[in-house]
């Protein structure tokens, strides 16, 4: 991400929820946010920790098994790879 400030709509399409639930979080304290005018900015360091706590568990496990599956598949590649 190269922009440093979002919209709240902007936060909302990057999360995957709805700006509704941008302003809750944001209400809640989960995002900070800096009000300008009527609107509310988020700051990009804000929404990548929060991008986590929007992954369901479901989701989750199936990114957990992504990895899983890659390094038993390519573990010897990545390992190589890593060295250079």
């Amino acid at each position: 991400m190269n922009k440093r400030l979002f919209s709240t709509s902007e936060a909302a399409k990057i999360l995957g929820i709805s700006r509704i639930a941008v302003f809750k979080k944001i209400k809640s304290g989960e995002i900070k946010a800096k009000k300008t005018g009527r609107n509310f900015v988020i700051e990009s360091n804000e929404i990548l920790p929060s991008l986590g706590s929007v992954l369901g568990p479901q989701k989750k496990h199936q990114i957990e098994q992504s990895v899983k599956k890659t390094v038993r598949e390519y573990g010897e590649t990545l390992r190589l790879l890593g060295k250079e």
